[in-house]
């Protein structure tokens, strides 16, 4: 990077998408401009740049996924689609003047903090470096696609792509296709493909717990009210953030009646849609309710009551030249190959390497599984923060709510050095491990220990998910505790 040209800013972000385009605006609220987001794509948007899969629509509703200083009277229907989501972003950082602060194309692959100079010095893909004091990470967890492939993948013939790259340039319509996977973004875009297919094959690893969605679009006096009327719009946004941290969040804890209830509702969800006893039984999770991702559709079991449409649970062999093979030698015919397959969520960061103080790696500290105090600071990286880091993903509500709570705590780690003449801070090995133990222990008897493998566990350890209510970490985040850091002076 030829960083020449502009002085080197103090503060470099990592990725425009929610995160980094949130914390963006609370630097500028604060009075802090010296500031770049390093993007590695040619625009910004993050997850909803990136998955243009038919059917690509967030699963938590609209007036809640959306900052909470930033409404938007004009969303179309009550769960966003992720056209208007991404261009709910690009106007949120046109209205704040973001994109001067922003560098496309520029993918940052390592830092490494330098102890003298008290800075980071990153690296990005096209081999140049920028020093920075403050280096945030704002890549979230669900960005990087699973792209393992079937066994003997190499010798099918036809097309085969994952779902978050998704290609536009094959016509769907008339063939027969194999969907691998069947979890939150296939039950978006399978009712989609559904429509256009001669024949879909879909190949089920396990069950998900889906409650119908009932989305609908808002009507004009709805976005009228909503922006005439600003305390409609509050009252609305409350409203769902209660409904999930009173109803959702008790499931996640263990509640037995609400588990009851939610397994009704899913039971009975599929009786209403599916009429085939067998197709039914296919269809229900063994496992508790909330265990893995709880599930949001409005069209799913539409489409798989359809007669061009195929459940498939006997495990894949792998592929052949012509189609998709099974464990019992079944073979199915297919032109094309869709992996519904989902992200990489661990290790956390693996796409950049951070050397900290001592020439720590990252990968090396987080080898049993991924941790930090508040999902912000890990130990012996000093000034590195992270957004929707570990343990800060939700089961239950809405990710833009921790987000925004990260980015005050990391204005106010910015501001609070400055006023104590410091130039770095760490938070002390001790405290990380008392919160991370704590977490743990708290973690163990939530709903999400009851399954041996899911996305949110890692080895032993679940790395993902949150293990208290918005509320909770929200109230924790508000106020920072200089004893818990050490800090250093300025040179």
């Amino acid at each position: 990077m030829n960083s020449s040209a502009k002085p080197a800013p103090r503060i470099v972000i990592i990725v425009a998408g929610f995160s980094g385009i949130g914390l963006a605006i609370y630097l500028q609220q604060a009075g802090i401009h010296d500031f770049v987001i390093l993007e590695k794509a040619a625009s910004l948007g993050g997850t909803w740049r990136e998955n243009t899969y038919p059917g690509a629509e967030c699963d938590v509703p609209s007036a809640l996924y959306s900052f909470s200083f930033e409404h938007n009277a004009q969303w179309h229907y009550k769960w966003a689609e992720q056209a208007q989501i991404l261009d709910y972003l690009q106007h949120v950082a046109e209205k704040h003047g973001l994109l001067p602060h922003m560098r496309f194309g520029r993918q940052v692959i390592g830092g490494k903090w330098d102890a003298a100079s008290k800075q980071w010095q990153v690296q990005t893909a096209d081999g140049g470096t920028l020093a920075c004091q403050f280096l945030v990470t704002a890549v979230g967890q669900l960005h990087v696609p699973n792209l393992t492939r079937l066994p003997n993948a190499e010798i099918f013939r036809g097309e085969q792509f994952h779902s978050a790259q998704w290609r536009h340039d094959i016509d769907l319509h008339g063939k027969c296709v194999a969907v691998i996977g069947n979890a939150a973004s296939a039950v978006q875009f399978i009712p989609q493909v559904a429509k256009q297919v001669a024949r879909l094959s879909v190949f089920q690893r396990s069950p998900n717990w889906i409650f119908p969605k009932q989305d609908r679009p808002y009507a004009a006096w709805e976005q009228w009210l909503s922006d005439h009327v600003p305390g409609v719009a509050k009252l609305y946004r409350l409203r769902l953030w209660l409904r999930a941290e009173l109803i959702i969040f008790p499931l996640m804890r263990g509640s037995k009646w609400l588990a009851k209830f939610g397994t009704k509702m899913t039971t009975d969800y599929i009786a209403e849609k599916i009429a085939d006893p067998e197709l039914r039984k296919k269809l229900l999770p063994d496992y508790p309710i909330g265990a893995k991702r709880i599930l949001f559709s409005d069209d799913y079991y539409d489409a798989l009551a359809r007669p061009n449409v195929e459940l498939i649970t006997t495990p894949i062999a792998g592929l052949t030249a012509s189609g998709v093979k099974c464990v019992d030698g079944s073979e199915i015919e297919v032109d094309v190959v869709i992996y519904g397959t989902g992200f990489r969520t661990n290790p956390f960061l693996s796409s950049i390497s951070l050397v900290g103080a001592g020439d720590t790696l990252l990968k090396d500290q987080w080898k049993d599984g991924a941790h930090a105090y508040l999902g912000i600071s890990t130990n012996g990286f000093p000034n590195l923060f992270m957004m929707y880091g570990p343990n800060t993903n939700l089961g239950h509500n809405s990710i833009i709510i921790m987000s925004e709570a990260q980015a005050r705590y990391i204005v106010q780690a910015i501001q609070g050095l400055d006023q104590r003449d410091a130039a770095a801070m760490d938070i002390k090995p001790e405290v990380e491990s008392a919160f991370n133990d704590e977490l743990q222990q708290r973690l163990a008897t939530m709903i999400w220990s009851k399954v041996e493998a899911s996305w949110y566990i890692d080895g032993k350890r679940i790395t993902n998910n949150w293990a208290g209510s918005t509320q909770e970490y929200l109230r924790r985040c508000k106020q920072i505790d200089w004893g818990n850091y050490v800090l250093e002076k300025r040179a």
